[in-house]
């Protein structure tokens, strides 16, 4: 079993999760700054895509990272393993931590080619994408993320066709694909799947076990990862807005609000460093996240909306400050 930079790490694992639009570079690299999360995932990037004449766009819109973001996993989605084995070459080659193929996606556009959660309809094809994703990856560990089926719970029917490719980690997404985040998490069929693996799997060959889904506080983490004997946490929309989320010595209520716009500047500069072509307005849909709960917050996340560049955005906050 590969598990690299996995075995490293200190259980639980607090992982941030990846999310299309949101964990690109720039948030991830204000995210090591202002906490430190166990690992971070990129925004999934199609295999079709880097094995055609896209690849040196898509390297630099979802493959750019920095040091200070490792452990960082490549993730990948698409629906041919010769697709995901010459994928994983190039994310080799570009020296990430690990690969992690996208099992879960629930969104149509994504389902509709195959991919993401439709895989669960066609465990064969999930265990070869598995397989020739570790057959291109090297040394690297070759993780999945997965929900609890796709229009119903039934994990049970071809888990275990996934755990014959043996995949160094399992991301469990306690929802189906039908139930998209409508519904609350499923942990206890999450904490169900911990038992089958374990009686499914010697135990040198076991994936780690990681839930996801709804968690709000590193306290309800750890609370979570104890309960159901997870070898760690994935956090997602909580983190958004919130940076600190991984520092567990204060919560956001405690992050003063000159702290907040000092952030919210440095990720728009940030950002506007990391992708200089990239459309301004893909980094105003944090703003709403770090401008919420104080009085004058609508009047500014007005103001901020108008902004076209990390220059007028300074202005706006330095006029909210010194009113």
């Amino acid at each position: 079993m590969k598990r690299g930079f996995w075995d490293k790490l200190e259980r639980p694992i607090l992982a941030l999760a990846p999310m299309m639009d949101v964990t690109d570079s720039a948030f991830r690299q204000i995210v090591s700054q202002c906490s430190n999360p166990s690992v971070m995932w990129t925004e999934f990037v199609s295999t079709s895509g880097l094995c055609s004449i896209g690849e040196e766009f898509l390297v630099k819109r979802f493959l750019l990272f920095k040091k200070q973001e490792r452990p960082l996993v490549a993730q990948l989605f698409g629906n041919e393993p010769k697709d995901f084995l010459r994928a994983a070459k190039i994310v080799c080659k570009l020296k990430f931590d690990g690969i992690d193929i996208n099992m879960g996606c629930p969104e149509k556009r994504i389902v509709k080619q195959e991919s993401g959660a439709a895989l669960l309809r066609n465990p064969e094809l999930a265990r070869d994408i598995i397989l020739a994703t570790k057959e291109g990856a090297g040394d690297l560990p070759v993780s999945i993320k997965i929900r609890l089926g796709y229009t119903k719970i039934d994990w049970q029917s071809w888990l275990g066709v996934l755990l014959e490719a043996k995949p160094a980690v399992i991301s469990v997404h306690g929802r189906t694909q039908k139930e998209m985040s409508k519904v609350p998490t499923h942990w206890d069929e999450i904490g169900k799947i911990v038992e089958f693996v374990k009686k499914q799997t010697k135990e040198a060959e076991r994936p780690f076990i990681i839930g996801n889904g709804d968690v709000q506080t590193t306290a309800e983490a750890m609370e979570k990862a104890k309960q159901y004997n997870l070898d760690g946490i994935m956090i997602g929309r909580a983190v958004i807005g919130n940076p600190w989320f991984f520092d567990d010595t204060k919560t956001i209520d405690q992050i003063p609000l000159s702290e907040k716009l000092k952030t919210l500047l440095l990720h728009t500069k940030v950002f506007e460093k990391t992708f200089p072509s990239r459309n301004f307005s893909v980094i105003k849909k944090h703003y709403h996240a770090y401008i919420t709960g104080f009085v004058g917050a609508k009047k500014l996340r007005a103001d901020l909306m108008a902004c076209d560049d990390s220059k007028s955005v300074k202005k706006v906050i330095s006029q909210f400050i010194g009113r």
